[in-house]
């Protein structure tokens, strides 16, 4: 219902699917279009065909190629409650993602803690760890809590593309001009003990992000170079 008590009309009901099939229609046009080298991907192959879980992560405004490369795996993904959340389910379901519901503002500790059973049975959780309201670029603490809680690995990621269009949004979002370079890179595990002091976890935190910036870095390099 809306805030006055009113049913939503039929547009208001619809609009999610009909907005999520423009955005994954286009999506996967400009994703069958990149010319893309993907680095590092088999040891993510090979905790699936082994049944081991790991967090994914890299950061919220460079999700696009993540998406078209995760394609069809049966990954999940965690995506918020509000309004533009149910846009990006339909988007993400699309995609072929397993999908919780939740996010820092609502449902964050349910949704967390059903990730990190996901994981621990052995799914692979693709995070955005400065989603879904940032800041950018920053690592918020709930990867490493999930992974800490499924007792799996956090693996960072970069990514990169060129030419490109990076939006006026607040994490400067990230899409690929059609036939562009691009290059997604997966960095070495990181294991999140269970016993750590705040500092301790401080620590990781800061590492995780360091090896996401590190791998995009790489990556940005790549593209501008054309070694795609």
């Amino acid at each position: 219902m809306s805030k006055d008590g009113e049913k939503p009309g039929w547009w208001q009901r619809l609009r999610p699917r009909v907005l999520g099939f423009i955005v994954w229609s286009l999506a996967r046009a400009i994703g069958l279009s990149l010319r893309l080298k993907v680095l590092n991907f088999e040891q993510v192959l090979e905790r699936v065909r082994q049944g081991k879980g790991a967090v994914l992560v890299t950061w919220h405004g460079r999700s696009f190629i993540p998406a078209n490369v995760f394609k069809g795996r049966g990954f999940w993904a965690i995506i918020s409650l509000s309004r533009d959340g149910e846009i990006q389910n339909h988007i993400f379901r699309r995609f072929g993602f397993r999908i919780i519901r939740g996010s820092t503002g609502r449902g964050g500790i349910r949704a967390a803690l059903e990730a990190a059973r996901r994981v621990a049975e052995g799914g692979i959780l693709a995070f955005t760890p400065d989603g879904p309201r940032g800041p950018n670029r920053q690592v918020q603490p709930g990867a490493l809590f999930i992974a800490q809680k499924a007792k799996c690995p956090i693996i960072p990621a970069g990514v990169a593309a060129y030419p490109r269009k990076l939006l006026p949004t607040w994490d400067r979002y990230m899409i690929p001009l059609p036939f562009a370079r691009g290059v997604f890179i997966f960095g070495e595990p990181i294991d999140v003990p269970e016993d750590l002091s705040e500092q301790q976890f401080e620590q990781l935190r800061q590492k995780v992000e360091q090896a996401i910036n590190t791998l995009e870095e790489l990556a940005e390099q790549m593209v501008r170079a054309k070694r795609v």
